[in-house]
């Protein structure tokens, strides 16, 4: 049994033990409360005037969170046709979505326009055929501010070599499409990447953004992207949003009174709303000592929880069975059979076979990045709200991972 603890506000006020004896284990959790606190965090310190939160899904994408959104009042960032079906699901209105994609083809295009929503182009022949194939739709441009920033080099997305945007130096091009074409430009956008270190670097992004906006007489709104750092430890640092909310409102001050007119702000927070909702809860399957160290194997992989192997993060673990145990050190590594360290020379209170070990901040591109490596099923999800928890995604099982397959009888 759980030591009860104050650590048992990881989950909503409802009992980690009671939890997993509910709904097993490993088991995503996540505390509506906390979301609501983020989304009002941001408002406050970003600004409420004239700023529009535009939730970002491919954080967490399961249709409750979605839904939750609506009703705090965000609009919604989705990067696929697929996540724009789920937002429409969720009962957003078109001009509540931004659709954001990269790399696809015209078909996707083409269903964004059908389904009325916002729609942000990142690259030069995706802007060309909106122009040639829907005259008179309206668009948001995604500019490359060649600016590097991201807690990562796989989320740093805004430098001369990324994928994502169409560089600053192109700033020709978009401009004879547009006026070629005739496509009216509604807004800008930028995002350089997630888990920016240095604020300084986002407000370098920023002031690309307003300062290319001088070319664009007819925007109505800018889009800042998102990107804002988190406090993976209790205590730790994260992005200075007052910092941030000050610059932007100077900068839309003064471009509102170069066009004498009002200009609305966007961002598209993912991780900061959802991550620290999240908790990740795992069973201790053995302890297995090694020539230089201790491994703590636990029921779970980078199947579940790839961030760790990914993006190189180190998330705080709790033993939430024996919080007062002797620490001791170890390696937390998984079941997969590929070598998915969760962590290295890590020291915990005691950890025996049968104990729950929590992962923190593992709301945002956790489940979503799960996977059925060695033919795993993906774990269930809770949400807690008022002190109840809800199942919003049961657990999967052999059947689940049978369902699309075609047995022809080959064999």
């Amino acid at each position: 049994m759980m030591k009860k603890r104050e650590d048992d506000n990881l989950t909503g006020g409802v009992s980690p033990d009671e939890l997993i004896g509910k709904y097993g284990s490993p088991l995503y959790v996540y505390v509506a409360e906390k979301i609501a606190e983020q989304y009002h965090m941001m408002k406050s310190a970003l600004g409420p005037e004239k700023l529009r939160i535009m939730y970002a899904c491919k954080a967490l994408s399961n249709i409750n969170i979605i839904r939750f959104m609506k009703k705090l009042g965000a609009g919604l960032d989705v990067v696929s046709v697929e996540e724009l079906e789920l937002g429409l699901m969720a009962g957003f209105q078109p001009q509540d979505i931004i659709f954001t994609p990269s790399m696809v083809g015209p078909e996707d295009y083409d269903f964004a326009v059908e389904k009325g929503v916002r729609i942000n182009v990142g690259d030069l022949e995706a802007l060309e055929y909106i122009g040639e194939h829907h005259p008179g739709q309206s668009v948001c441009i995604r500019l490359n501010p060649h600016v590097y920033a991201g807690g990562n080099e796989k989320i740093s997305v805004g430098h001369e070599h990324s994928k994502f945007g169409i560089s600053i130096f192109h700033l020709r091009d978009i401009l004879r499409l547009t006026k070629t074409h005739s496509i009216p430009v509604e807004g800008l956008h930028i995002h350089v990447g997630s888990d920016i270190q240095d604020d300084e670097q986002y407000l370098r992004a920023i002031e690309v953004l307003f300062d290319h906006a001088l070319h664009f007489p007819d925007i109505r709104y800018l889009d800042i992207g998102s990107g804002f750092k988190v406090p993976y430890w209790r205590g730790g640092s994260s992005s200075n949003l007052e910092l941030l909310g000050k610059f932007i409102s100077k900068k839309r001050s003064w471009l509102e009174e170069h066009f004498q007119r009002n200009i609305e702000i966007l961002t598209e927070p993912g991780k900061i709303l959802v991550s620290e909702c999240g908790v990740f809860l795992t069973t201790v399957n053995t302890i297995k000592k090694g020539p230089v160290g201790t491994f703590a194997g636990l029921n779970t992989g980078f199947n579940h929880f790839l961030r760790p192997m990914f993006y190189d993060t180190e998330h705080e673990m709790l033993n939430l069975s024996n919080p007062d145990g002797r620490l001791k050190e170890y390696d937390l590594v998984g079941y997969i059979c590929e070598t998915d360290n969760f962590a290295k020379r890590r020291k915990m209170p005691e950890l025996r076979p049968g104990d729950t070990v929590a992962f923190l901040n593992a709301g945002a591109y956790a489940f979503n990045m799960s996977s059925n490596y060695n033919s795993k099923p993906r774990p269930a999800e809770v949400l807690i709200y008022k002190g109840k928890d809800y199942l919003i995604r049961r657990r999967e099982n052999l059947d689940d991972l049978l369902a699309t397959t075609v047995d022809k009888g080959i064999f």
